[in-house]
C-alpha cells in the first residue's frame, strides 16, 4: 500500500540573527516589505521583529535595482504586503546568504499524513513530500507518522524493518520514500 505524507509549513521560520539592543535573539517575519526609491533606483526589504525586544531589521530583498529591470508583478506583490513571497524569498538561499541569516523552522511545520488508515499487518510503502525546504529527522517524521515513540523507530530501523533507500539518520529536507515492515 503506497501512502503519502507532506510536510507543509504552517507560518514563517523564525530569522536567525543577533539582535544588536537585546543580543542573540530571533527575529519574526510578518511578511510586511518597505520599498524605497531613488529616482529610477529601488530598495526594497523584507522588515523583521525581534522576538525579545521589538527591534526591526531590515533583509535586504533589492539593491539599488533599477525600476526597468524589476517585474511589475514582483513589485505589485511586495507593495500589497504579500505573505507568500515572503516566504519564497525566506528560502532563497541567495537572500539568505546576503543577509547572513539562517532559518529556525521550530514549531513552524506539520507532517500532513491524508485520510489513509496504515493497515495493522503487510508492508507499507511512504512517499514523503516536502512544502518548503524544512530541515526534519526522517525518524521522527516516521514516529509522528505512525504514532510511535523514537526509541521504537530506532528500533524498527535497527531491525531492518524500517529501510528506504535515503539516510534516515541525521537531518533532511529533500523528497523521500520508505518501506515499514510490520
Amino acid at each position: 500500500m503506497l501512502i503519502h505524507w507532506a510536510v507543509v509549513p504552517t507560518r514563517l521560520p523564525l530569522v536567525l540573527r543577533r539582535c544588536p539592543a537585546c543580543g542573540p535573539a530571533g527575529f519574526r517575519a510578518h511578511g510586511k516589505f518597505r520599498v524605497n526609491a531613488n529616482h529610477k533606483l529601488l530598495d526594497a526589504w523584507l522588515l523583521a521583529l525581534c522576538t525579545g525586544c521589538g527591534d526591526t531589521t531590515r533583509i535586504t530583498i533589492l539593491e539599488r535595482a533599477h525600476v526597468r529591470s524589476i517585474r511589475p508583478e514582483l513589485l505589485d506583490r511586495m507593495h500589497a504586503n504579500d505573505p507568500a513571497l515572503a516566504a519564497e524569498l525566506l528560502q532563497d538561499g541567495v537572500v539568505r546568504r546576503r543577509n547572513h541569516i539562517a532559518l529556525d523552522w521550530t514549531d513552524a511545520w506539520r507532517l500532513d499524513t491524508g485520510d489513509d488508515a496504515p493497515p495493522d499487518r503487510g508492508a507499507v510503502e511512504v512517499s514523503v513530500r516536502f512544502g518548503a525546504p524544512i530541515a526534519v529527522r526522517p525518524l521522527r517524521l516516521i514516529a509522528d507518522g505512525f504514532g510511535l515513540s523514537r526509541a521504537e523507530a530506532e528500533r524498527l530501523l535497527a531491525e531492518g524493518r524500517l529501510v528506504s533507500p535515503a539516510r534516515l539518520t541525521g537531518r533532511t529536507s529533500n523528497d523521500f520514500g520508505f518501506l515499514l515492515k510490520r
